[in-house]
């Protein structure tokens, strides 16, 4: 067992410590500088990408969502721009950053012709879930730029193994900045910028950090530029914190929210709760609950479950009913 630690350990160390050679690190630049500039393909991806995510946000689709994630063009140029950054190459540098910015202002331009052809009331949750990025969401970013990075910068490991991960945070919330500007909510559009930003410098700063960990780059070339990508990413921490910190009572307060609804109101006696979600990005919060009836629910309960709502819990709330009823359907008694 000890020979095995002891084994182990000197293959952590060299990998931590061991200096790619210039043929390899020549090979990583040309194969991210074709990945760093706009081309046909790319804008190909992007407008597939962009129209899946859209359409796949205003269904509520999930699964949809999930397929625009696969292909993620965005994080092409993203890779270039953090290696460009630490190696300090300018031209490669501003082909990465103009293909990045063109790739995002075409999504966010389609995903609003999109929203406006559309042209939905209100937006389910999946568009509301992208509106308030949180310490959570830096972390998946952080995660998914180290295994991209890794990816690219270790053979054995296929390039494809990032795609999945990757995407996690991109395009959709690109394409909720558009649908929010369709809509003209100023608040899921500036949600929706935060959540981009982060996942932005999230994987640009993890994919510099594993590219000196895995000796592409010796620490004292890109200090500088870390420097500045940990600087900005920790500008990003507070609004990010704050917003953490709203999300968890957010969660208190819709716990609050059923209980005194099961617990204290006549109507849910004869109703089974299903499930409930919350939007808060509206004004006031919008609580839409998901039941099974046996007997119809009139407006009139709904808005008198709003009042006791208000009453108990001190905030306004906008209560929705989503009623599935119920039909009992019994064999006929048998013939003497």
């Amino acid at each position: 067992m000890k020979e095995r630690l002891t084994h182990w350990f000197h293959q952590v160390q060299a990998f931590r410590y061991t200096r790619r050679t210039d043929e390899s690190l020549n090979f990583l630049v040309q194969q991210l500088y074709g990945e760093s500039h706009i081309n046909v393909p790319y804008l190909v991806l992007i407008v597939s990408s962009c129209a899946i995510a859209t359409f796949g946000l205003l269904s509520n689709s999930a699964a949809v969502i999930i397929g625009a994630m696969v292909i993620a063009p965005l994080m092409l140029p993203i890779r270039g721009v953090a290696l460009a950054a630490l190696m300090g190459d300018i031209k490669m540098f501003r082909e990465a950053t103009l293909a990045l910015a063109v790739g995002t202002f075409i999504a966010i331009g389609m995903s609003w012709l999109i929203g406006l052809a559309v042209g939905l009331e209100i937006y389910g949750s999946e568009i509301m879930a992208r509106s308030q990025p949180n310490l959570l969401d830096l972390g998946i970013a952080v995660s998914a730029g180290a295994i991209s990075a890794y990816a690219i910068a270790e053979p054995r490991v296929s390039n494809t193994l990032a795609g999945t991960a990757i995407a996690v945070a991109l395009m959709p919330p690109v394409c909720t900045i558009g649908l929010g500007l369709a809509q003209l909510n100023t608040s899921l559009s500036v949600g929706a910028t935060l959540l981009y930003l982060t996942n932005l410098l999230g994987i640009t700063l993890a994919c510099m950090v594993v590219f000196v960990i895995v000796g592409y780059i010796p620490l004292h070339q890109g200090r500088r530029a870390l420097a500045i990508a940990f600087a900005l990413t920790g500008l990003l921490v507070i609004p990010l914190a704050v917003s953490f910190s709203r999300l968890l009572q957010q969660v208190r307060l819709q716990q609050q929210v059923r209980q005194v609804l099961v617990g204290g109101t006549i109507t849910f006696r004869t109703l089974d709760l299903l499930s409930m979600d919350t939007s808060w990005v509206s004004d006031p919060p919008v609580i839409r609950v998901n039941v099974r009836a046996r007997e119809p629910v009139t407006p009139t309960q709904v808005a008198l479950m709003e009042d006791f709502i208000e009453r108990r819990m001190n905030q306004r709330f906008r209560l929705i009913l989503q009623v599935s009823n119920v039909e009992e359907i019994q064999a006929e008694p048998s013939q003497p």
